[in-house]
């Protein structure tokens, strides 16, 4: 069994320490977009510590999919970076190793990234989604009562829109409740109540919302009849559990879709509306993102040789600019791919082939040594990204206007 040379093995070892460096990071500041969302349940919701941490948990393979391909390409950068400033690239090429042959820890490093980010995106996402719904909406039926907003339209059970003006905060008691029943089909109802009370089962999901001394208006639309009652006390049934079997009856979201799930939709659909080009893009997306980390290592690498005589901080800088182009062209082919523009597997795989070129491009020039100039590469990327920007921004307000 052949041996892996040491240079080799050096190159790994010394990417592994910035790597978990990275993927924490990364984590992290993905994470805090998740704050306020979790703060909203743990404040209205009174969720438990265990149950923050579990979702988290279920957030972090959606973030992972995008961080750890930025991860490989930041700790490729650092790594060569480190190299070029303590002159090891130098030595290395005085004693005759080429520039090639460093890539061959790079893509063994990739293809770790590559098979991770595929986990989470095959597996991990479908996991998690479906987790934090099951999650979030049991902390919302074991605490429904905490979590009623006031002076806002709420359609959580089926059938039932309720709107409360006022929540006392000690007692729990609603007051000013408007309810709009639609239950019945010859017949909607319409319930104005000064006061009510909420009285729950959460372990059943059935709910009783008794009022004091409204009135119930019930019309029917075929008579065109009005009826008008009055009452001291009403109570109406409320079953969460009927609301949540009809919303897992309908399509269900692409992203909670496994594999298996995904290509089934696509070859048996026959109507090709917004749902099924955001499936086929999501499709393709699951692995056209791991092959990222090989186009970004491979881009990677001459980036951080090149860098020797510039600040880390620069060539970091330049790092973060084009794995923002990469975004940018990212999203500009989900865009793109929802409104038909183009094939989404063209939109999901462009980021690749135009961050792997480029890579290419400046791996042959840097190993022959031809090199180009960052400040010239950086002024370029800044008007890529303007342009980038500019179109993107022009197409989501053409996609809005459609869909409005």
């Amino acid at each position: 069994m052949k041996r892996i040379p040491i240079i080799h093995r050096y190159i790994f070892g010394e990417m592994v320490p910035p790597f978990s460096i990275n993927v924490l990071f990364f984590t992290f500041v993905f994470l805090m977009t998740k704050i306020l969302d979790i703060t909203n349940l743990v404040v209205n919701y009174r969720i438990s510590l265990l149950s923050v941490f579990l979702m988290l948990v279920y957030s972090m393979p959606f973030f992972l999919v995008f961080v750890i391909p930025m991860s490989v390409m930041m700790t490729v950068l650092l790594t060569f970076l480190r190299m070029s400033s303590d002159n090891e690239i130098i030595a290395l090429k005085a004693g005759g190793v080429s520039l090639y042959r460093l890539l061959a820890p790079v893509l063994a490093f990739a293809f770790l990234g590559c098979l991770l980010t595929g986990f989470m995106g095959i597996y991990g996402l479908p996991w998690g989604k479906r987790s934090m719904k099951a999650l979030t909406l049991h902390a919302a039926t074991a605490n429904l009562d905490v979590g009623l907003k006031e002076r806002t339209f709420i359609d959580t059970f089926a059938g039932v829109m309720l709107y409360i003006n006022e929540v006392e905060p000690q007692s729990r008691e609603l007051l000013d409740v408007f309810i709009e029943d639609q239950r019945k089909e010859e017949s909607v109802s319409a319930v104005v109540a000064p006061r009510g009370r909420l009285l729950s089962d959460p372990q059943n999901m059935r709910y009783r919302l008794r009022l004091y001394d409204g009135i119930i208006n019930q019309v029917t639309p075929e008579t065109r009849s009005v009826h008008s009652i009055r009452f001291d006390t009403y109570d109406i049934a409320l079953d969460l559990k009927k609301a949540v079997v009809s919303q897992q009856s309908k399509t269900r979201d692409e992203k909670e879709m496994s594999l298996s799930e995904m290509r089934q939709y696509l070859d048996t659909e026959t109507e090709k509306d917004a749902h099924y080009y955001i499936t086929l893009i999501e499709y393709h997306k699951k692995f056209a993102m791991p092959f990222a980390c090989f186009a970004l290592g491979i881009l990677s690498l001459p980036l951080g040789v090149q860098a020797r005589s510039a600040k880390r901080s620069f060539g970091l800088g330049l790092g973060l600019v084009f794995f923002l182009m990469y975004y940018l062209i990212h999203s500009a082919g989900w865009v793109f791919g929802e409104m038909g523009a183009y094939p989404p597997v063209l939109g999901m795989w462009m980021p690749n082939i135009v961050m792997g070129g480029i890579g290419v491009f400046l791996l042959v020039r840097t190993a022959n040594e031809k090199p180009v100039g960052l400040q010239t590469m950086l002024n370029l990327s800044r008007r890529v990204l303007a342009y980038l920007t500019e179109t993107l921004r022009r197409f989501r307000s053409a996609r809005d206007r459609r869909r409005s």
